[in-house]
């Protein structure tokens, strides 16, 4: 483990050049990984342990449209390709990567294959730190250990064929066997982790549902849409507005923010911009603030969490889901885009 400093903050952090795939492969030579869930997380993370050469195998519902999808990336019946419950009875490592949800609905069923010496590993602290809610509450003769990529499944996978990395965070709720830590880590490292950085599973789902709520998803949304209605409510045209709000910041401006950081982003724009975006960034700041900590105590609080099951939970829940995705894809902003990226040059090369 390494001690790094983020911008004056001393972290633990551990990359491949401590604990090399090698390392990783020694640690749990003798474990079964079963990846529970095959829908967000489950392929990415079962595939690249699949190449880095560890035993996994997958569990998932026969018939299901992940169990066809699992089928098609190539998981064999009955060899790697498990029901859930004989693939929870194989496991040594249970990866519960099923959908909040549905962690709640299976938790019966998972929880008596969790025997002594076994580990549960999450992918995000909600199950265990609203277990109040959710039920989730695992024997003490378990490892408890979570590893979180930061990203989608589908970017976890991508960046592991192109030979890179997606960081992790690392978490430890229970050590029961004495050897949650190597255990936890040489999971990161076999998903694919770039670097993994030390937290807790409660700080993991405050931090993960304030920042999809907020600039991740719902902010960023939030403020497309208020730029996007300003610009066509002063006669620009959809065309316009859509690349001054969407289009220059996600295909210019955000590559160089994740190449050098946001001053560096600013140094190779017009000087007329830099001296707007300085001059305006911290109102910006000071009207959004307020909104973000609400959003955060009602993270912290436990609302969200409560919102979130009891909709989720529901029966006509992916039609409604459906509804409210369909208001914005049939939005004027979001079917300019389609047309805008129908039109960028790759698309007619």
């Amino acid at each position: 483990m390494a001690k790094i400093n983020f911008g004056g903050v001393t972290e633990n952090v551990v990359t491949r050049n401590e604990f090399p795939l090698e390392k990783a492969q020694q640690v749990l030579k003798n474990e079964t990984m079963a990846v529970l869930g095959y829908g967000i997380q489950g392929p990415g993370q079962a595939l690249n342990l699949k190449d880095n050469g560890f035993n996994v195998i997958v569990g998932q519902r026969k018939g299901s449209k992940s169990w066809e999808k699992a089928l098609s990336d190539g998981w064999c019946p009955g060899v790697d390709l498990f029901e859930i419950e004989e693939a929870c009875h194989m496991g040594t490592i249970i990866q519960y990567l099923l959908s909040d949800a549905g962690q709640i609905s299976l938790w019966p069923t998972v929880k008596k294959h969790l025997t002594a010496g076994k580990a549960l590993c999450f992918s995000h602290g909600f199950g265990i730190t609203y277990n109040d809610q959710t039920g989730i509450i695992p024997p003490q003769d378990v490892d408890v250990i979570m590893i979180a990529p930061k990203g989608s499944g589908t970017s976890l996978r991508s960046l592991f064929l192109e030979k890179r990395g997606l960081n992790s965070s690392y978490a430890i709720y229970r050590d029961a066997t004495g050897r949650a830590f190597e255990r936890t880590i040489a999971l990161g490292v076999g998903i694919g982790s770039g670097y993994l950085f030390e937290t807790t599973f409660k700080k993991e789902v405050y931090s993960d549902l304030t920042g999809e709520r907020g600039t991740l998803m719902g902010a960023i949304q939030g403020i497309f849409a208020a730029q996007y209605q300003v610009l066509r409510s002063k006669g620009h045209s959809p065309s316009e507005a859509y690349n001054e709000t969407v289009e220059e910041l996600t295909q210019s401006l955000m590559p160089l923010v994740a190449e050098r950081g946001m001053d560096w982003m600013y140094a190779n724009c017009s000087t007329t911009a830099q001296r707007g975006a300085l001059d305006w960034w911290k109102s910006f700041r000071d009207a959004t603030l307020p909104v973000f900590e609400k959003l955060y105590d009602q993270v912290a609080c436990g609302n969200e969490a409560r919102i979130a099951i009891e909709s989720n939970s529901k029966k006509d829940y992916r039609e409604r889901l459906e509804s409210e995705l369909a208001e914005l894809r049939e939005s004027e902003m979001w079917r300019t885009g389609e047309a805008v990226r129908s039109l960028r040059p790759e698309r007619n090369s």
